[in-house]
């Protein structure tokens, strides 16, 4: 009887050990999945943007120099202009001079004027006047703000609706027009967009670039169906929707509460959220096809630094709920700094330029692409979202 209690007790005391074991590890495992659902301090998340901007600028000391890859270009076009978006969001962060200074010599060098002269209607060429913009505003000399203003005027007093052919130009240009219409307290601006914008949403293509089955958009005609994914998916590009959800993002941010138009804006930015959201990688990034995970599949940073702009954003401002949304973008943001962020501040997982998946591969970690910049601009833009966000205590 008394070596049965034994046997009893030592067969007790194995379970409970072994029971122990396995709780601790599911602490162990909990403790871990809380660690990956929390943002970093804002300390940690302005050390990362620094990081990453220093690299940039030690990269390119004078921002006034053309940028050579396949052949050379001015740095005013509109990947270089996209970093300064993001520079600007770091400068408001953190108001370090040399920021400023550093953007005012990229305009300076180029007169605060653009690639194919002051009349020009390309959406790629204009993208650098947001930052003239942003300029004028801290320091309003009349020359920062001519050109620019020069430029969209000659589209607002034009018939032509149809120039925004390519989504990306949402983002480049839009935010353009929203900024001139606060700036000059002038509808016409507004109504200029909101003209252009739905041209491309509803015309451009078969019957527009967006889907409103959907929620993403086509990156121009050439993507509307019949096209298809390797799965039979249609083509939504990562970076194409990025470029429409950060264009519809700014838009909104800059825009007041009872501007025209501002309801389609926000209808589609949260209709665009729900379905980024929807076929998010478990690893925080997104694919380069959102459709196709198949079809070069894998981390890609770019469009992922634009979807968690944009989420971070709604958030902060009360428009997408927190609790449906906030893990997304902690998921993103770790991500992206535990698995694309280099010690030196270089950004792995970035797609080069192009227009779908298959551009600019093969996207890894340690590939240099030809451009670094705009991706930069997309992640400081992202950062200094997540860093509001971790500043109110949502952890």
């Amino acid at each position: 009887m008394k070596q049965g209690i034994l046997r009893n007790g030592s067969a007790y005391l194995l379970v409970a050990g072994l029971v122990a074991i396995f709780c601790s590890s599911c602490s162990t495992s909990e403790s871990k999945k809380t660690k990956t659902l929390s943002l970093p301090a804002q300390s940690d998340i302005l050390a990362k943007m620094t990081l990453t901007n220093s690299y940039f600028m030690a990269k390119w000391p004078d921002p006034g120099i053309p940028i050579i890859t396949d052949k050379k270009r001015p740095s005013n076009i509109w990947t270089r202009a996209v970093y300064y978006e993001g520079l600007m969001d770091l400068y408001a962060l953190d108001a370090q001079k040399k920021y400023y200074d550093y953007a005012v010599a990229w305009a300076d060098a180029h007169q605060w004027s653009f690639r194919s002269g002051n009349k020009t209607r390309n959406a790629d060429d204009q993208c650098c006047g947001q930052t003239y913009i942003d300029l004028y505003l801290i320091d309003p000399q009349p020359n920062r703000i001519a050109p620019i203003r020069e430029c969209i005027d000659n589209m607002v007093n034009s018939d032509i609706n149809d120039d925004w052919w390519w989504i990306d130009a949402l983002q480049m240009s839009m935010p353009i027009f929203a900024k001139l219409g606060v700036v000059y307290k002038d509808d016409r601006y507004f109504e200029k967009m909101y003209q252009l914008y739905m041209y491309t949403k509803t015309r451009h293509g078969t019957h527009g670039l967006y889907n409103p089955e959907d929620h993403l958009w086509w990156r121009d005609k050439d993507f509307d169906p019949p096209y298809k994914e390797p799965n039979g998916e249609d083509c939504y590009w990562s970076r194409g929707n990025g470029w429409v959800f950060a264009a519809l993002t700014r838009v909104l941010d800059i825009i007041p509460e009872n501007a025209p138009h501002r309801q389609e804006y926000l209808t589609t930015f949260k209709e665009m959220a729900a379905a980024i959201k929807a076929v998010q990688r478990d690893d925080g990034f997104w694919n380069v096809s959102l459709h196709d995970p198949d079809n070069f599949g894998g981390k890609e940073l770019s469009g992922t630094a634009f979807f968690t702009y944009g989420m971070a954003w709604g958030i902060n401002q009360g428009i997408l709920s927190e609790k449906d949304y906030l893990p997304a973008v902690v998921r993103a943001w770790n991500g992206m700094v535990s698995d694309s962020v280099h010690p030196n501040g270089f950004l792995g997982y970035v797609q080069g330029t192009g227009k779908q998946p298959s551009d600019s591969q093969p996207v890894t970690y340690g590939r240099v692409p030809n451009f670094e910049d705009y991706t930069l601009g997309a992640f400081l833009l992202a950062g200094s979202e997540v860093y509001q966000l971790a500043g109110r205590n949502t952890n």
